[in-house]
């Protein structure tokens, strides 16, 4: 215990600042990978052979490859074109930092793209038939009533899917950013006590967990309270 504490009292500060990096990684990833998804889901639906087949092999490729080996390409990859090298943005795109939050952020758009497809499939036809029964256009019905309910019948997915994006983003610390877990290899190798400092790790990944699945049954209640009242 007493080691535990002297581990604390001496990197604690090194585990605050590794577990910012770690909520912004997850929250700033998090919406990107959000806002990419719902096209993602809606061109998955699409009728449009190339807009589905786009689509398709893109949710393919980021789910059925390892979350490492895609760092990887991005991170080193890149800067293997020179069209890349050449641009405005090449200053941005050699940073570890933002060649993680593209990774991320893509990464996620994959998974959440699916599991919003299958909200808007699973939102009942009944209420799609009412709303262009009362003349809305597809776009209005989809901002207003089938994009709505399918966020709401998803949450519960999604939340897992957020919590596996904070787990993943401990392979930041393969290129070379001092999240959690890149600063917990520092603080285990000046110690030479790796299961206790990746104990204490452990302990705030799980805390950050607790948050996360709190912040989503208060969504949750919040967007299906109907449900309550209609039982």
């Amino acid at each position: 215990m007493q080691a535990a504490l002297d581990i604390i009292n001496a990197y604690g500060w090194d585990f605050l600042t590794g577990t910012w990096l770690t909520i912004q990684l997850v929250v700033i990833s998090g919406i990107l990978g959000l806002v990419i998804a719902v096209p993602v889901a809606l061109a998955r639906l699409s009728e449009n052979r190339l807009v589905h087949g786009i689509a398709t092999a893109y949710s393919l490729f980021f789910r059925g490859t390892p979350l490492l080996v895609q760092i990887f390409l991005i991170y080193f990859g890149l800067g293997q074109f020179d069209f890349v090298r050449d641009s405005v943005l090449w200053p941005f795109l050699r940073e570890a930092y933002v060649c993680a939050l593209i990774t991320f952020s893509l990464n996620t758009a994959a998974y959440s793209g699916e599991i919003l497809r299958g909200g808007i499939l699973a939102v009942p036809r009944g209420e799609v038939e009412a709303a262009r029964a009362s003349g809305m256009s597809t776009f209005t019905t989809y901002r207003l009533v089938i994009l709505p309910r399918a966020f709401s019948i998803v949450l519960p997915a999604y939340s897992n899917e957020v919590i596996i994006l904070m787990k993943g983003t401990a392979l930041a610390s393969t290129i070379t950013l001092l999240e959690l877990m890149g600063m917990s290899q520092l603080a285990a190798s000046a110690t030479y006590q790796p299961i206790l400092v990746f104990g204490i790790a452990g302990v705030i990944y799980y805390l950050l967990t607790l948050a996360i699945s709190w912040l989503f049954r208060t969504l949750e209640r919040r967007y299906n309270r109907y449900l309550a009242v209609a039982r």
